[in-house]
């Protein structure tokens, strides 16, 4: 197992990760749907944080095997069956979700399935540690450093309370591995792929956004619900998601992956860019219940489900995705997220949350043209 190298030419996501990522749109979707219903009930803190502490264990997850395999991904025999088991760990994980936001705490799908992903990281990590003599000392503290931690998250199984908190430091522990790992020497990811497994990811919560909404628009259908009345929802989301889409790929990333420091900053903020894409499609389905008088939430709050992970969105690739040709429409970002938020006290603020987001991309278009950039 071999490090590949960084500059390696037409490099790009095999049929293995593939499958890896769309084994994890299942665990995506529980989370996603436990939050719409935990929001539609008006349980909205207790369903935040459920999906915040889900979502990282399949983001951590999720992460941690895309930058391995951009660095010593060789495709053999051991690595495929290690994957395997990565994947039966998400499967497991998505199993357990439901139950979570009933009880609010973890449970032993969530957990045991988070320890058999991350324990075939371990083997995976001791593999490279033994190929790759100059990374051996990095490989080798992955493999302790995520040991340890299951050694944790396990151990929260038999505390007699769970909290926020301690998730949050489990969370820390698990962020801080990377950091302490890679200080030893540094891993050959490659920027062009670890920018299209982002990318492909993106494109799976967004997908998310959109089966959640077609979900709940078919229940309020088959309920007796008039497609007029839903007509500014079902507008006002397809703009949301098509432009996500457009604010996101409107420039390839891997050049802004040009040093170790901003490649964290990058590779970890993306997690509140992940987790609110898929939030948004949470957001879509509460707004299509409270047009069909299904929720139980007020319609101020039924709006900030889908505008705070809108703006959310924004504000995360304002900060992740800043460029210097940006600077004369650096300040759309911020703008159209304050605007997205005004939004929550229209009549209809998904649809006029969409006519924003639509606006922006034309504009941002504009400004491009006028710089002589037409694509």
């Amino acid at each position: 197992m071999r490090a590949r190298s960084p500059h390696e030419p037409h490099r790009v996501a095999t049929p293995l990760e593939l499958l890896f990522d769309l084994v994890f749109v299942v665990a995506i979707s529980e989370a996603a749907s436990g939050l719409h219903h935990a929001v539609a009930q008006a349980h909205v803190a207790d369903g935040l944080t459920g999906y915040a502490m889900v979502f990282f264990a399949v983001w951590w997850a999720w992460m941690n095997f895309t930058w391995f395999a951009s660095a010593y991904d060789n495709d053999d025999v051991p690595y495929r069956l290690a994957v395997f088991v990565q994947i039966t760990g998400a499967l497991i994980v998505a199993g357990g979700i439901p139950s979570m936001f009933e009880s609010r705490v973890p449970n032993l799908a969530i957990v045991g399935g988070y320890v058999v992903m991350r324990m075939a990281m371990v083997v995976q990590w001791l593999r490279a540690s033994k190929a790759d003599p100059e990374r051996s000392v990095t490989a080798r503290r992955y493999a302790a450093g995520i040991a340890v931690m299951q050694v944790l998250w396990v151990g929260t199984l038999f505390l007699p309370w769970f909290g926020p908190p301690v998730f949050a430091l489990a969370a820390l522990g698990e962020l801080l591995v990377p950091m302490w790992a890679e200080r030893a020497s540094r891993t050959s990811w490659h920027p062009h792929h670890i920018a299209e497994r982002y990318g492909l990811l993106t494109l799976i919560v967004l997908g998310e956004s959109i089966l959640s909404a077609t979900a709940a628009v078919q229940a309020a259908v088959a309920a007796g619900e008039r497609l007029s009345a839903l007509a500014p929802v079902i507008v006002g989301g397809l703009l949301i998601v098509y432009s996500m889409w457009w604010i996101y790929f409107d420039r390839p990333a891997h050049d802004l992956l040009t040093t170790y420091r901003r490649a964290f900053v990058w590779g970890y903020g993306h997690y509140f860019v992940f987790a609110a894409a898929a939030a948004v499609g949470a957001g879509l389905g509460v707004a299509v219940d409270r047009a069909g008088a299904h929720a139980s939430i007020d319609p101020v709050a039924a709006g900030l489900a889908v505008t705070v992970p809108v703006s959310l969105f924004l504000v995360c690739l304002w900060i992740l995705l800043d460029r210097p040709e940006y600077r004369r429409s650096r300040a759309l970002g911020p703008a159209a997220a304050a605007i997205v938020l005004a939004t929550t006290f229209t009549r209809q603020p998904v649809l006029w949350t969409g006519i924003t987001l639509a606006t922006l991309v034309a504009v941002k278009m504009s400004v491009r043209r006028a710089q002589g950039d037409w694509r």
